[in-house]
C-alpha cells in the first residue's frame, strides 16, 4: 500500500509539530508522524519508539493513529500513558528507546494539541521537522511491516527518581501546588504524599477542558487561584505546572510572582555555589539583572534562542549545568538529565527554600529592581509574523542601531533594551522591554510601537495587556 502524507504548512513548527484539532491537525497526520518518524528510527538502526499523551480531550485519538503509524513501520511501541511530558523524555532514557514522542498542547488553547520529539535522546527539531514532512508529501518510508505493542507504567519509577535527590534536611515548608487539571495530576498527588510539610494540590485532576483556568502560568491571571490560596493558607510558596508540566510558574510567601528570569536566578546561585564557573543559559527573553546576577554569582552566563529543543540542544553543545526561559522551562543537568522538567525544577526550589534564613519574598525582593513589561503576545499571521521580524530588523541594522539576531530582534539602547521575536507555537508575535527608568522604559515602548506600525501590526496596548512597570 503506497503511503503520501500532506501537513498542514502551519503545523510544521521550529520544536515541535503544532496545530488546532480538525482544522490544521487529525488523525491522519497523527498516523503520518507515527509512520514516517518510524521510519527515520529504522533507518538510524534503532526499533524502539516510547509514546505518551497528556490529558487534552483529543489527545488519546491522536495517540492511537500515532503507535498505527509507527506499527507499520516495525517499531516496537512502548505506550507509557497519560502523564507530563518530562516523564516521557524519563522513560525515553530510562528504557532505552531508539525514539519518543509526547502527545501534547502544552499550554496552547484546548482545542489545539501536537506532537513533541527526540530521536536517540536528543531533540529532534528544525530541519529534521521539515525533512519529515517531505518525507510524507514524498511517500520516503520504509517498507510496511508489522511491529508490536505493550504498556509500560513508568509513573513509581520516575516519582522514586525525582526524589532520589531531594534533600529533606531544611526545614519543613508549607507549599500549595497548583496542577491547572494538567497531565501531572497523578504525579504531583504521588508526590507531595512522600515530601515532608505540608501541601495541598488545588486542580489535581486532569481535565482537558481546563475547568479551573487555562494551564498557562506565565499569564498572571492564570495564578490568581494559587495566590489567593497561598495567602490563605499562610503558606512558604506556591507552585504552578502548565498543561504538560514542562513549566513552572511561582509564587512567593506573600503571593508575588517570580518571574521566570528570577526563578533561574535563584536555582542558578545554588547550582554554583557547587559548580563555580558553570554555564548558565537563558533565552534572548530574559533580563539583563538575570545576566548579571549569573556573572555576579561566578557563573558564565549566555543568551540563546526561545525554544525547548533549541535550549537543549545548547546545552548539549556546551555543557551548561542549568538553563532557562521566561516561559517557565527549566533545564537541570545538574544531578538530572538535561530536559526541562518543571516537577524536578520545583523540588529543587524546595530544598532551596527550605534552606533559608528567611522567606523567598526576602530573595525575590532583593533582586535589583528592574522596570519591565512582562512577555506581552499579540496576533499575527503564521503566514507574515517572520516577513515582520525581517523587516523591523532590516530598518534597524540600516538606521546603525545595536541589534542582536540570536532569535528575533533585541535591541539595546542607552534607555535599556526591547526584544520583538515570532512564536513559534502560534499566530503570534511576542515582545519584551525594559528600561532603567521610567521615562527610559516609556521611550522604548514609543520605539517599538513604531516600528510595528512601519509594517502595518497594530501595536499592543501595553495597559492593557497588564505591562506598567
Amino acid at each position: 500500500m503506497t503511503f503520501t502524507h500532506r501537513f498542514d504548512p502551519t503545523s510544521l513548527r521550529e520544536y515541535d509539530i503544532r496545530g488546532i484539532v480538525g482544522k490544521t491537525l487529525t488523525a491522519d497526520d497523527a498516523f503520518a508522524i507515527g509512520r514516517t518518524f518510524g521510519s527515520i528510527v529504522a533507518r538510524a538502526g534503532g526499533r524502539r519508539i516510547v509514546v505518551g499523551y497528556d490529558g487534552r480531550l483529543s489527545s488519546p485519538m491522536l495517540e492511537r493513529a500515532l503507535v498505527s503509524g509507527a506499527m507499520a513501520s516495525g517499531m516496537e511501541v512502548l505506550r507509557a500513558g497519560c502523564g507530563p511530558t518530562p516523564m516521557l523524555y524519563f522513560a525515553s532514557a530510562e528504557l532505552g528507546a531508539d525514539g519518543a514522542v509526547m502527545v501534547t498542547g502544552s499550554h496552547n488553547p484546548p482545542d489545539h494539541n501536537g506532537f513533541k520529539m527526540m530521536l536517540a535522546n536528543r531533540p529532534f527539531s528544525g530541519e529534521q521537522i521539515r525533512h519529515l514532512g517531505q518525507m510524507a508529501a514524498s511517500g520516503d518510508v520504509v517498507a510496511e511491516k508489522t511491529g508490536t505493542v505493550r504498556d509500560v507504567d513508568v509513573r513509581p519509577a520516575y516519582v522514586d527518581r525525582l526524589l532520589r535527590d531531594y534533600d529533606g534536611t531544611g526545614r519543613p515548608l508549607n507549599v500549595v501546588w497548583d496542577n491547572g487539571n494538567g497531565a501531572a495530576g497523578d504525579i504531583v498527588s504521588l508526590l507531595v504524599q512522600r515530601l515532608p510539610g505540608r501541601h495541598r494540590v488545588l486542580n489535581a485532576r486532569i481535565d482537558g477542558g481546563f475547568p479551573a483556568h487555562h494551564p498557562d502560568p506565565t499569564v498572571p491571571a492564570n495564578l490568581q487561584q494559587l495566590i489567593a490560596a497561598v495567602r490563605a493558607d499562610g503558606a512558604d510558596l506556591g507552585i504552578a505546572f502548565d498543561g504538560d508540566a514542562d513549566r513552572i510558574g511561582v509564587v512567593d510567601n506573600t503571593g508575588g510572582i517570580l518571574w521566570g528570569d528570577q526563578l533561574l536566578v535563584v536555582l542558578a546561585r545554588d547550582v554554583l555555589r557547587d559548580h563555580p564557573g558553570a554555564t548558565v543559559i537563558a533565552d534572548i527573553k530574559a533580563s539583563q539583572t538575570l545576566f548579571d546576577e549569573i556573572d555576579r554569582a561566578g557563573g558564565r552566563p549566555l543568551m540563546w534562542k526561545t525554544g525547548h529543543s533549541l535550549i537543549k540542544t545548547k546545552m548539549a553543545e556546551t555543557g551548561a549545568l542549568l538553563a532557562g526561559e521566561m516561559t517557565g522551562h527549566v533545564f537541570f543537568a545538574d544531578k538530572w538529565y538535561g530536559f526541562d522538567d518543571a516537577l524536578y525544577a520545583a523540588l529543587r526550589l524546595l530544598e532551596i527554600v527550605s534552606r533559608l534564613d528567611g522567606p523567598l519574598s526576602d530573595v525575590r525582593l532583593a533582586l535589583p529592581e528592574t522596570l519591565s513589561t512582562p512577555e506581552l503576545r499579540f496576533e499575527c499571521a503564521d503566514t507574515r509574523k517572520f516577513d515582520v521580524i525581517a523587516e523591523v530588523a532590516a530598518r534597524l541594522e540600516k538606521s546603525g542601531a545595536t541589534v542582536s539576531r540570536i532569535d528575533g530582534v533585541r535591541v539595546a539602547t542607552p534607555d535599556g533594551w526591547w526584544l520583538l521575536r515570532a512564536s513559534n507555537t502560534q499566530a503570534v508575535l511576542v515582545a519584551r522591554v525594559e528600561g532603567k527608568t521610567h521615562a527610559g522604559l516609556e521611550r522604548l515602548k514609543v520605539e517599538l510601537c513604531a516600528q510595528l506600525e512601519q509594517s502595518g501590526v497594530r501595536a499592543p496596548d501595553f495597559a492593557a495587556m497588564g505591562a506598567a512597570p
